[in-house]
């Protein structure tokens, strides 16, 4: 006789929640230049919202040669770890080259980091409590905003005109606010492309040094200049000095993909910044950095660099002489001598931001100007990239641009 047991009772699994995310990541929205390029991905729309370098002028030769080289002669070191601070002969290298463009360096001033925005998340780990002021120019690069809204920052742009922060109010905000630090792009500036004059930066170095207040200047469009002269860094005048932070990349001039950035600091913020990049990925690619200072040593960067901007010079001209048929009567723009963007407000009552779903539909695209802003966003503005698409195509999309801003 065969006894059959009764099945065990099933009882109901309570599952609770897991615990909520840290109110820093709830409060800060993700990049709205990333959900656009996923959006006009197709290889049918003329892109002017992305940053991202002309691909046909990589010089990919020489990157490939000069990672074959490193993996052929000493693939144990190009494949092992490395220290935080960054390869010595390419700290080396770009201690060389930032001397020889007027700011004495050495390599042991500077943090070799995962490309410059990994910088800038160092700088704010390493200065920032919740609750800080951090001073913005207005507009201001958008990826800054959200490095200093995730340490909790509270984020005052500086006024300006169209030459850039104006030193007199940065000296008001200064007193009234006190601030931390004061983050600028200040040669050819992302988003608007302007260039800020030689004679405020010296007065925002005099300022910083008399106020007290960190500077971080951000150049990672510098050397991408077409026309006028160079102008030097803020870092370079003396009342700056020790309180000048310099944020530099290769990935404008030289390709994004091997995410190489540097910062140059003063002693005591570059180590705490080196103690942040320990918590934050060890240290950058060895690969990647021995690369780069093969090719440095093997090949003229400064040769090809010029290649590059005179390339990039053409098509900001060709962009130039197409705005005012595709935007509407009224606009402004400006005229940028280098880098790779330029800002237009259109007139009063415009809303770029919901002008472009049907800008889009045109299969053309740009950024909306509002998430560049810390506050009071001006929502008649918008950003174009002149340097990805080559003249025919930037003719062809500020076609496609004026159909979609014509009124129905």
């Amino acid at each position: 006789m065969t006894v059959t047991e009764n099945p065990p009772a099933v009882t109901a699994t309570v599952t609770a929640a897991p615990p909520p995310l840290a109110a820093r990541a709830r409060s800060i929205g993700g990049s709205p230049v990333r959900d656009i390029l996923a959006v006009t991905a197709r290889p049918e729309v003329i892109n002017f919202a992305g940053g991202l370098p002309a691909p046909e002028l990589f010089d990919a030769d020489g990157i490939a040669a000069a990672y074959r080289d490193v993996l052929a002669e000493t693939p144990a070191r190009a494949l092992q770890y490395s220290t935080t601070e960054g390869e010595p002969t390419l700290r080396a290298a770009l201690a060389a080259r930032t001397s020889a463009r007027g700011l004495a360096t050495d390599a042991d001033d500077l943090l070799v980091t995962t490309g410059s925005q990994r910088a800038l998340s160092l700088l704010a780990t390493a200065l920032l409590e919740p609750g800080d002021t951090v001073l913005v120019e207005r507009p201001c690069y958008l990826a800054a905003l959200q490095a200093f809204g995730l340490e909790g920052a509270r984020v005052v742009a500086v006024p300006g005109d169209a030459d850039g922060i104006d030193p007199g109010a940065l000296e008001e905000l200064v007193v009234r606010e006190r601030p931390k630090l004061l983050y600028t792009v200040p040669t050819f500036s992302n988003p608007t492309g302007r260039t800020l004059p030689a004679a405020r930066r010296a007065a925002v170095a005099e300022v910083a040094g008399r106020c007290g207040l960190w500077i971080v200047e951000d150049d990672p469009y510098g050397e991408l200049r077409f026309e006028g002269e160079r102008v030097p860094w803020i870092a370079s005048y003396e009342g700056a000095r020790d309180r000048t932070v310099l944020l530099g990349s290769f990935s404008k001039v030289m390709a994004p993909g091997l995410r190489l950035g540097w910062l140059r600091a003063p002693d005591g913020l570059r180590r705490a910044c080196a103690v942040a990049k320990q918590a934050a990925d060890l240290h950058t690619p060895t690969v990647n950095q021995l690369a780069a200072a093969r090719y440095l040593a093997d090949r003229d960067l400064d040769a090809h660099v010029a290649r590059v901007a005179a390339a990039y010079g053409t098509r900001r001209d060709a962009m130039l002489a197409g705005l005012a048929d595709a935007l509407p009567a009224g606009s402004a723009w400006t005229r940028p001598e280098g880098g790779m963007f330029l800002w237009a407000r259109l007139p009063d009552g415009y809303d770029t931001t919901a002008l472009l779903p049907e800008v889009v539909r045109h299969d053309v695209a740009y950024v909306p100007g509002a998430p560049f802003h810390a506050a009071d966003a001006d929502r008649a503005t918008l950003r174009l990239c002149f340097v990805t698409q080559t003249p025919d195509e930037i003719a062809e999309g500020l076609r496609r641009l004026g159909e979609g801003l014509t009124p129905r």
